[in-house]
């Protein structure tokens, strides 16, 4: 069982910068694959980004590539969501996700889930 807590979220403009963090509990957190989603008004929820669970491979969906970079610290149990030169059309909240297998991208793949965090970015 994993339980997961989003922060990090806010308001900011467009270009700018923001960190999101996920906290989980739980003593398997480091055998999960992790990672991030979000959702905007109206639209379904879509794969942002994944971690394998040692943290050596990642993958982006092509709309953040380049901007937006998923790390872990396993210790910490903690995985985290650095987000650049960030656009209007990045407005969404913000999940973490936990699947039990790496390079996942579908919502119905992922075990566990955060409550979101929302992310607004003005123009």
């Amino acid at each position: 069982q994993v339980q997961l807590a989003e922060s990090g979220g806010g308001l900011v403009q467009a270009g700018g910068s923001l960190r999101l963090s996920c906290a989980a509990s739980g003593r398997t957190f480091s055998m999960y694959a992790m990672g991030w989603f979000r959702q905007a008004p109206g639209k379904e929820r879509e794969f942002v980004a994944a971690i394998s669970p040692s943290g050596s491979s990642t993958y982006y969906a092509d709309s953040v590539k380049g901007r937006f970079t998923i790390s872990r610290d396993n210790a910490k149990k903690t995985v985290y969501l650095q987000m650049n030169s960030l656009k209007p059309e990045d407005t969404a909240i913000y999940y973490c996700a936990a699947a039990p297998r790496f390079l996942l991208v579908a919502v119905r793949s992922y075990d566990y889930w955060g409550q979101g965090t929302q992310v607004t970015v003005s123009s």
